[in-house]
């Protein structure tokens, strides 16, 4: 046999050996243009959580409002641009739909709930998919428990009439600016605020538009913030939601740890950004928490700063603190490492003197304890480890000792609080100085300064609190000197995969 029909041969043989390899479960594949038949497969209801708890929420409000009450509940609009819809927190927190255009009314009186939505835009579904509409009624009901769907130009008619009822007295509805993906209530009013020095833009925020549409329809009736109602319903999550915060946190925590390990000298922050939006995106998060505070060097100092262009330098620290959002749920957490991979004795002096006032934080979290009690607690703890602390320059031991003190004296106030709620929000609502219970999720993050040298030392981890007790879900990565130097050895994900344009 010739050398060519060898090789022919022998290309043949492989071929067909790879052909018998390929699985074929019904021959289904030969015979059509797609395996798959449906034309989307994405739910149209959240499957994170039931029907039930969400009746469960809004019963809570029922109970709140009271009998001769009822509360509206305004959904988001459709973004403009090519911008994918989601629903904002807190109508998604009541109804789960995610239906752009909606409102819900809840009627203390009656304990039922209606939802008003548009009429289904089929041109828009043949190109983009299905979205629940009104035309979905029977549907809606049986996704979501709500009592009844009626049409949005119905809404006007039926709150015309509440007024009318004597049988109401005081209608509610949220008074803050909604959350959305990347928007908490805070940053909403920053916007705002910003809004208000434009002389040529009058135009007052979504809620506020609502509100005022809202008074003339039901002039009868006392108007009442719903946010303090729902805000602390909040605070106190569910299995389901803490299953979902898991989630976002590990991944969180997943994206630092491997930037921790492809850190090298010359590393910029968009290439830590990238990481970590891969590692986001491939396990299916919907976006960002917050814009990616990525940190190098003294822009650290700046502890919002977002965009730094510098190459990080040998003998520089890096600070990242970045969360995704996942199926509504997003996670805090923050840490911080030398570029080079090796703590300096400054470095591990301060960073050193830091873990050791946030670990004693940490240990003192008790489930029964307020704020103030397990500040106490840490305060008389850490002093006498303290006063044995030494430092190489008295700007350190001054900064240090300021920092300390601040503590101290906020630990004065009973209202004082450790840190900030997690949860549908980066900065979720609620009351936090009160005392630590079941179904809080929170986290902590001291801020310490040396202005001279512009130092600045943060971390952040997600603490959870169950039935079980006080755990912090983020403890695994690393923030011990050891553990991040070991850390840092490991080979990254940038190693592994280096393309970059030439510039």
């Amino acid at each position: 046999m010739k050398a060519q029909s060898i090789t022919s041969f022998l290309i043949t043989s492989l071929l067909m050996s790879a052909l018998l390899l390929i699985p074929f479960s019904d021959g289904m594949s030969q015979n059509n243009w797609n395996t798959s038949t449906e034309k989307e497969e994405r739910p149209l209801f959240t499957e994170h959580f039931t029907p039930q708890e969400f009746a469960d929420r809004r019963n809570q409000v029922y109970n709140e409002i009271g009998g001769s009450a009822f509360a509206v509940i305004q959904g988001a609009p459709m973004p403009m641009g090519f911008q994918f819809f989601r629903q904002n927190n807190e109508f998604y927190y009541l109804t789960g739909i995610k239906s752009p255009y909606a409102y819900l009314i809840l009627d203390g009186a009656s304990g039922s709930a209606t939802v008003y939505l548009q009429d289904r835009n089929e041109r828009r579904e043949y190109g983009e998919g299905k979205v629940l509409s009104y035309q979905d009624a029977d549907l809606v009901k049986e996704l979501s428990g709500i009592d009844e769907v009626k049409h949005i130009t119905d809404l006007k008619r039926d709150l015309e009439e509440l007024n009318q009822n004597s049988a109401y007295s005081t209608v509610y509805t949220h008074m803050s600016p909604y959350e959305n993906l990347g928007v908490t209530r805070s940053i909403a009013n920053r916007t705002l605020g910003d809004r208000e020095n434009d002389p040529f833009d009058e135009r007052p925020g979504r809620h506020l538009e609502f509100i005022r549409h809202l008074e003339e329809m039901t002039a009868n009736l006392a108007m009442e913030n719903l946010d303090p109602i729902t805000d602390e319903m909040r605070k106190i999550k569910s299995s389901a939601e803490i299953a979902l915060i898991t989630k976002s946190s590990d991944l969180q925590a997943e994206a630092i740890m491997e930037v921790i390990r492809s850190t090298k000298v010359g590393i910029k922050a968009y290439e830590m950004e990238a990481i970590a939006r891969y590692m986001y995106w491939k396990n299916g998060v919907e976006g960002e928490g917050y814009y990616a505070l990525t940190h190098i060097g003294p822009d650290a100092y700046m502890n919002h700063y977002h965009g730094s262009e510098r190459p990080a330098r040998d003998g520089d620290m890096i600070l990242m603190d970045y969360g995704p959002v996942y199926n509504y749920y997003t996670s805090d957490m923050a840490r911080m490492w030398p570029a080079n991979g090796t703590f300096n004795p400054v470095q591990r002096e301060l960073y050193g003197f830091y873990v050791a006032w946030y670990d004693t934080i940490l240990d003192n979290i008790e489930i029964g304890l307020t704020p103030q009690e397990i500040m106490l607690n840490a305060l008389e703890e850490f002093d006498s480890v303290f006063a044995e602390m030494e430092f190489s320059k008295s700007i350190y031991r001054q900064a240090a000792e300021d920092f300390i003190d601040s503590y101290r004296q906020r630990a004065q106030n009973p209202r004082m609080g450790l840190g900030h709620g997690v949860g549908l929000a980066v900065h979720d609502v609620g009351d936090y100085s009160t005392p630590v219970e079941p179904g809080m999720v929170f986290v902590i993050e001291p801020q310490f300064r040396v202005p001279e040298e512009n130092i600045y030392v943060r971390l952040e981890d997600m603490i959870v609190v169950t039935e079980d007790g006080v755990e912090v879900i983020t403890d695994f990565v690393p923030r011990d000197i050891e553990g991040i130097e070991a850390l840092m050895r490991e080979e990254g994900l940038l190693q592994k995969f280096d393309f970059k344009l030439d510039e």
